[in-house]
């Protein structure tokens, strides 16, 4: 099945009349990693979504340790060293110790990943978005490395990205 006739089902998925997560692996499939992170960029910017931050901290509390420490890295690394060293990444801040030392951006372990709440990352992720929009990018590059944890986004974000993907064909 190609990717059109899967879009063409979405407004009887979306309602209820399928299995929308089903389709959009298939249509994540068909799109490869480039297109989800296309898709996901703007889902993650869409008025039609809940804000960036939120997202992100929705995914982060579905996520594994390893998977958190790799969302903080890429906020972390998007926010550079200046975000961190305000004080405005609260609860990260605090888990660190404090600001980077010598400028340089530190690295969040697992451990360290799993001792933050989603709430506290809607936080972060709101704050580095502030500073630096383009935040979404690498997002949206990390998760669409992760297609399993996108399904958790909900029906209107995977409805809203499997439309995007369909028009990038």
């Amino acid at each position: 099945m190609g990717l059109g006739s899967l879009l063409g089902q979405l407004g009887s998925l979306a309602g209820g009349g399928g299995n929308l997560e089903s389709a959009f692996e298939q249509a994540a499939g068909a799109a490869g990693q480039g297109g989800i992170a296309s898709a996901l960029s703007h889902a993650f910017g869409s008025d039609q979504t809940p804000p960036f931050g939120q997202m992100i901290g929705g995914l982060f509390g579905q996520s594994n340790p390893n998977q958190q420490a790799g969302i903080l890295n890429t906020i972390l690394a998007s926010a550079g060293p200046s975000l961190l060293a305000s004080g405005a990444l609260g609860g990260l801040t605090s888990l660190l110790g404090g600001a980077s030392s010598g400028g340089q951006v530190p690295q969040i372990t697992p451990e360290q990943a799993q001792q933050l709440t989603p709430d506290q990352v809607q936080q972060i992720a709101t704050a580095a978005h502030a500073q630096n929009p383009g935040i979404i990018g690498a997002a949206s590059e990390f998760y669409a490395q992760h297609p399993t944890l996108v399904k958790g986004l909900g029906a209107s974000a995977l409805a809203l990205m499997m439309s995007h993907m369909s028009q990038q064909k």
